[in-house]
């Protein structure tokens, strides 16, 4: 009997043992919900600006003003690795939106990326990403924002 539950235990860990830890492993992924108004996320610069922005051009005019000020006390978010939905939401920008998530510098060459557009005002999509430990940067071209930081630790 004990024979029989030993070899038993053995052809558990050695079938079942892989699927079951693939499966903790590919659990759900964390979500994360950014809104985006007029050329910013709120959610990193911890404030509405109440931008106005009928175009993308204005965003790069009033970036061109301000963004080095907003950069600097806007907090860089620090997350764990692992699997994330990173659901981006259009507030009210009048114009189709879109998310870039992209390591810096030459990490970007290395690390994971995600990114997408077509977001129109009062919706949202969702991009799905699984984050390396390093750093990132993370904007939209298309509502141009600042690149805001995202560190990513083990």
């Amino acid at each position: 009997m004990k024979k029989g539950l030993l070899k038993g235990c053995l052809l558990w860990m050695i079938i079942a043992w892989p699927v079951w830890t693939a499966m903790a492993e590919g659990s759900t992924p964390v979500l994360i919900a950014w809104h985006q108004q007029a050329c910013q996320f709120v959610e990193a610069e911890g404030r509405d600006l109440a931008y106005l922005s009928m175009t993308a051009d204005d965003c790069v005019a009033i970036n061109d003003r301000d963004a080095e000020q907003r950069l600097a006390v806007s907090p860089s978010v620090q997350i764990k690795a692992g699997e994330y939905v990173f659901r981006i939401y259009n507030d009210d920008v009048p114009y189709a939106l879109g998310f870039w998530l992209r390591g810096q510098g030459l990490a970007r060459l290395t690390l994971p990326s995600v990114s997408g557009g077509g977001i129109e005002a009062g919706n949202f999509k969702d991009y799905r990403i699984s984050l390396k430990p390093g750093k990132y940067w993370y904007s939209c071209p298309l509502n141009p924002t600042p690149d805001y930081r995202l560190t990513v630790v083990k």
